[in-house]
């Protein structure tokens, strides 16, 4: 296991599945916030934990009522406490993806200099694709410098989802909002 998933096995105090239109989505938490939002099966997927599977704990509520809000295509504007669990470089490209509106797409390269590492492209498409709160810190509005959609840990199938029920170009042309299925904690 690498540094940042034993962090977050360690750190997490609870968790909870929610069911999502693409799939199961496993919730974590540590003291501090929301610290996972991994979809089944994703890459960088922690496993399972050892937190207590507490779907009625506030904070994973509030997420679980969150994203069943976005997945319904209302314009959400997560309002979590996140403990993003990762490397000091990570976490300034993960706090540089909150900066994406939702509807809006970014290129590696324009993260790259946002995070003053204008030649750490590839180093900024590594964390990003280690993002472990997927939705809530919007990795899939991260796309190529000719707007092409590269990769995606959840797999690109969802990354067109997302992206699609968010209204973004895609190759050139807006997708309609879709409406996602009822979410809580199972």
């Amino acid at each position: 296991m690498s540094t940042v998933i034993d962090s977050i096995h360690n750190a997490c105090t609870a968790q909870c599945t929610v069911d999502s239109p693409l799939g199961p989505v496993l919730l974590a938490r540590t003291a501090k916030g929301l610290a996972g939002a991994w979809f089944e099966g994703q890459k960088h997927h922690p496993g399972a934990l050892a937190a207590p599977d507490q779907p009625e704990d506030p904070l994973l509520k509030a997420a679980a009522a969150q994203l069943q809000r976005y997945f319904a295509g209302e314009a959400v504007a997560f309002d979590l406490p996140l403990d993003l669990l990762g490397t000091a470089f990570q976490k300034s490209v993960w706090q540089a993806l909150l900066a994406i509106p939702l509807g809006s797409t970014s290129s590696y390269g324009d993260i790259a200099r946002g995070v003053a590492a204008a030649s750490a492209v590839r180093a900024v498409g590594g964390a990003v694709g280690r993002n472990p709160v997927s939705v809530i810190v919007p990795c899939h509005r991260v796309v190529g410098r000719d707007g092409s959609l590269t990769g995606y840990a959840g797999g690109t199938d969802r990354k067109v989802a997302l992206l699609s029920l968010e209204g973004a170009a895609l190759n050139g042309r807006a997708r309609n909002k879709q409406s996602g299925r009822s979410m809580a904690c199972a």
